[in-house]
């Protein structure tokens, strides 16, 4: 007698509701832009609201002054005089920061073994706070006394003990706030060149060595740069950008001085100082916060960032 067999027909998987979809998202991203609206956009616009008001001692003005704070600002040698410092502080920390972790990276990739561990090794100053290892450099490395590690190195060449941190005239606190610096964010920017140079195809230096360019300096120049413009490009905005907001190694290591201060800092002491004057701190991070627009857009545009060629 013959048999009928039939075919188990797979069941559809259910099609969820929209709006349990909709729950599903508002469940995921509500906590996470609740946070962004409250600990971000909120004070953007308190402080942008506050520049245009009198506010000292208090967050809640009612004298209303117009462009007045903006004018204090700019003509406040101390807030003008912070830029400059950041420009000597970018034109040091940028190129050299972007050299080495580039550096970094090309040894990392090259190794045959142990990469994870050396990729580890480098990157781990990135977990490190920024007040911790400034007063390890303040304390241990560039102390001003003889017990100062760099003090005991140099006095073994016969070198005097160095006042590190004591006065502006020589600038020796550049040495150590941009060695603290090198050594807290190369790792970072090297992770960044490292996946850069583990995408760029092999069969590029293969062809180049069929045609005869040599190893090196050559297809390094011609190969390896070209082919790492983008990362770059992101590397030197991504610097100019934490350059402008540099605060904890500044505050911890230079004190209370009076040289010496990026503009994050002398904001800190026109707010929160004797004065308090959180209408022309406002004021002056607003003005910040547009130089830093400005200036990564125009380096942006000059490194050719987004452009047709850059997304090909």
């Amino acid at each position: 007698m013959p048999t009928t067999t039939t075919r188990a027909v797979p069941a559809r998987p259910r099609r969820r509701p929209r709006g349990s979809r909709t729950l599903s998202f508002w469940l995921f991203t509500g906590p996470f832009l609740t946070g962004l609206a409250v600990f971000v956009y909120v004070p953007i616009g308190w402080s942008l609201y506050l520049s245009f008001f009198e506010a000292r001692f208090t967050v809640t003005p009612s004298e209303f002054v117009g462009l007045g704070n903006y004018r204090e600002i700019l003509s406040d040698s101390g807030f003008t005089g912070s830029l400059g410092t950041f420009t000597v502080f970018a034109a040091f920390i940028v190129p050299t920061t972007w050299a080495l972790s580039l550096g970094l990276a090309l040894l990392v990739n090259r190794l045959r073994f142990m990469r994870a561990f050396y990729r580890s090794v480098f990157f781990l100053p990135t977990a490190c706070s920024y007040v911790a290892a400034s007063l390890i450099w303040k304390m241990s490395l560039f102390n001003g006394v003889r017990f100062g590690l760099a003090n005991t190195v140099l006095g073994l060449f016969g070198v005097d003990d160095t006042a590190w941190l004591a006065s502006p005239d020589p600038p020796w606190y550049w040495l150590v706030v941009i060695t603290a610096r090198l050594w807290l964010q190369s790792g970072f920017y090297m992770i960044l060149f490292l996946a850069a140079l583990q995408n760029i195809p092999r069969e590029l230096y293969e062809a180049a060595a069929i045609d005869g360019a040599r190893p090196g300096w050559q297809t390094f120049r011609h190969i390896t740069l070209p082919q790492l413009r983008a990362t770059s490009t992101a590397v030197v905005l991504l610097l100019l950008v934490a350059a402008y907001q540099a605060f904890d190694e500044f505050f911890n290591l230079l004190s209370k001085t009076t040289w010496g201060r990026p503009p994050l800092v002398e904001l800190y002491y026109t707010a929160l100082g004797q004065d308090q004057n959180y209408g022309k701190g406002s004021a002056g991070a607003v003005v910040l916060t547009v130089l830093i627009c400005v200036v990564t857009l125009f380096q942006g545009r000059i490194m050719g960032f987004g452009s047709r060629e850059e997304t090909k």
